[in-house]
């Protein structure tokens, strides 16, 4: 298992994008300094999607990078990921660690609620995402979430702390500001016409940091 790094870009995939432009797109955020990679779909057949977890497993391994399975303990296992990212309705914290073992990476939505996320620390969880905090499209139904949650809970919170929702390289600084160690995007990288030059417009959020991932090496 890939660790999952202590702060850095939180690439998501989309929905229904081509497999290879999918695998394509995630190589260059990757190259553009992506240092975590969620696997999101909702469209493709369940024998499709192992197919292309696995594929996209084999890629982020590569590179060094752990790769997240959204909401599907069976996926995650079946594929080689690194972890699962869990939000409401979901199994359960519990039964996903007993599942998938200590050391997958467990990662919980907790929206804007604090308590959520003190419960998923309690858990076991490895990091918590708060959010969404911005307009989003793929989380129009979400709760909002004040920016000021992320420094209410720092006092509170010893794991990493994702923020997600609409965020942009532009916006991002004062989520970062606010006590986000991570910022994770779909549109903002992944839905660009080059998700390298997407990424690295956000890499500058993570300077003077020694635990931000060097970019790899060009293609």
């Amino acid at each position: 298992m890939i660790p999952f790094p202590p702060l850095g870009l939180y690439a998501i995939t989309p929905d229904d994008m081509p497999a290879d432009k999918l695998l394509k797109g995630v190589t260059r955020a990757i190259q553009g300094g992506a240092s975590v990679v969620q696997y999101r779909d909702k469209s493709r057949s369940p024998a499709e999607r192992v197919h292309l977890a696995r594929d996209l497993a084999t890629l982020c391994h590569r590179h060094g990078v752990p790769l997240i399975i959204n909401d599907d303990a069976e996926l995650a296992q079946k594929s080689g990921a690194d972890g699962l990212h869990l939000g409401k309705g979901d199994t359960s914290l519990e039964n996903a660690r007993q599942k998938l073992g200590p050391h997958a990476i467990i990662g919980v939505s907790c929206y804007d609620s604090l308590e959520r996320a003190k419960q998923a620390q309690d858990g076991g969880a490895d990091y918590i995402a708060f959010g969404r905090f911005f307009p989003s499209h793929s989380k129009a139904q979400a709760s909002q979430a004040p920016v000021e949650l992320l420094t209410i809970a720092r006092p509170h919170i010893r794991l990493p702390v994702v923020a997600i929702g609409g965020i942009t390289a532009q916006n991002g600084a004062q989520l970062k500001q606010g006590g986000a160690d991570l910022l994770a995007v779909i549109d903002a990288v992944l839905g660009q016409a080059d998700p390298k030059t997407a990424a690295q417009e956000f890499m500058p959020l993570f300077d003077n940091t020694s635990s931000t991932k060097a970019p790899a090496g060009n293609t």
